[in-house]
């Protein structure tokens, strides 16, 4: 069974784990994919390098290399990220 984590999920977890308030969360997730989103349409690429870290503690985990992250956008992330912004 497959579970989709929402824009939703994120602001409660930050609200939750780290104590912002969820105005606070939510801009801070806003702002977060805004960034992803304006490198993809200008470097048609993007690496997150040292994800694997909890944010709380800053203790570094590592990742197994059999584990991967697969990322397929929508459509409609395509195509917003395919438009030419001024």
């Amino acid at each position: 069974m497959r579970i989709n984590l929402t824009k939703k999920d994120l602001v409660n977890l930050i609200y939750m784990q780290i104590g912002f308030s969820k105005q606070i969360s939510e801009n801070l997730i806003d702002d977060f994919f805004q960034t992803i989103i304006q490198n993809l349409s200008k470097e048609k690429s993007l690496k997150l390098s040292k994800f694997g870290r909890n944010p709380k503690t800053k203790k570094e985990a590592m990742i197994s290399e059999r584990n991967v992250v697969l990322f397929k956008p929508s459509k409609e992330f395509k195509d917003f990220v395919n438009l030419k912004h001024d």
